[in-house]
């Protein structure tokens, strides 16, 4: 009976740890003269880490079709 008790309190104190809160730092660059970088940041609140982590890369992007380039890359903190 002790066993299966432990193997429970332990089954649910690892599923409450997947999820927390997750900051998401982006930032924006650019070549175009007289650009300032700006950061941002996003929480995700009480969320896997995995899941975070690809809604976090997602705002990353380069765009097309300028003589300057633009960038904002994230990352999961």
């Amino acid at each position: 009976m002790k066993k299966v008790i432990f193997i429970a309190v332990v089954a649910v104190a690892s599923l409450a740890s997947c999820k927390k809160d997750r900051t998401c730092t982006c930032t924006d660059t650019s070549t175009e003269p007289g650009y300032v970088s700006t950061t941002s940041t996003t929480t995700y609140t009480k969320a896997k880490k995995g899941d975070a982590k690809a809604a976090c890369l997602s705002y990353s992007y380069t765009p097309t079709g300028s003589s300057y380039t633009y960038t904002t890359t994230c990352e999961l903190k």
